[in-house]
């Protein structure tokens, strides 16, 4: 599925939080969403999820959502929200189950193809060592990992993924990136909302820098990573170096403050 934002604006509060905001997302496409705490990055996800209303237009392989319908949205589109929190007493199998609701017939039990689809997103998400524990049980890194695995079970062809490295330890982080990519090269469009620039430059096809609610720059991760982009959008200086073949840069210290217009 391909999504057009158009000229996206909202203001939340009476603030403005995203202006003019222009993205065209492709299925097989790994997209980092970067950008400082307050750039619009986690509104422009949820806009892009028909979750928020706003300015501006969205189109789902040419169509808006209310052509598409709630329920075609929910079996083409998921979304992982931010943080991890839950506050059911459920077994972490069963949470990973709901990714399937979109799929089956009201009142209708799970079929053989849900319940495939459950067990492979919680293999890859790594979490069938606790299938039948508790979230209240987990950790929060554990948590998120169950979340992953529920919008890995849609099996959806477009997937919005809001910070899913939060709470994880850095095996785990690498893995998460690792999967979001197998995903996208699958075909299923991921787009992830991303604090660790080495990750987001390491393993993303794409990145989209936001900046004080507008998009400073979007394009491959050595374009985008830029020594004046960063500094622009961050205040801050970086280290670059390379690994395997890879670049990498690091946040190395912080600029000093300048005023900016409103």
């Amino acid at each position: 599925m391909r999504i057009e934002a158009k000229d996206i604006a909202v203001a939340l509060g009476g603030k403005p939080v995203l202006r003019g905001v222009d993205l065209v997302l492709q299925p097989g496409e790994l997209v980092g969403l970067i950008g400082p705490n307050g750039a619009g990055k986690t509104t422009l996800l949820r806009i892009l999820a028909d979750m928020l209303p706003h300015e501006g237009s969205v189109l789902y392989d040419g169509e808006p959502a209310r052509v598409v319908g709630q329920k075609g949205l929910a079996r083409r589109l998921a979304f992982l929200a931010q943080g991890g929190a839950v506050h059911w007493q459920m077994r972490a199998q069963a949470v990973v189950a709901l990714g399937r609701l979109p799929h089956r017939r009201p009142f209708a039990g799970m079929t053989a193809a849900d319940h495939a689809a459950t067990a492979r997103a919680m293999a890859a998400a790594d979490i069938s060592a606790f299938a039948d524990r508790t979230l209240d049980t987990l950790s929060g890194g554990e948590r998120m990992r169950v979340l992953l695995a529920r919008a890995l079970a849609v099996a959806a062809e477009i997937l919005l993924a809001d910070e899913p490295l939060a709470g994880l330890d850095p095996r785990h982080q690498l893995e998460a990136m690792l999967l979001l990519r197998q995903a996208a090269a699958a075909g299923t469009g991921v787009v992830v909302v991303l604090h660790d620039l080495t990750l987001a430059g390491r393993f993303c096809d794409r990145l989209v820098l936001l900046d004080q609610g507008r998009i400073l720059v979007d394009g491959p991760p050595e374009r985008v990573l830029g020594d004046d982009h960063l500094a622009q959008a961050f205040g801050v200086t970086v280290a670059r170096g390379s690994r395997d073949g890879e670049e990498f840069v690091l946040p190395w210290h912080p600029l000093e403050r300048q005023e900016t217009a409103p």
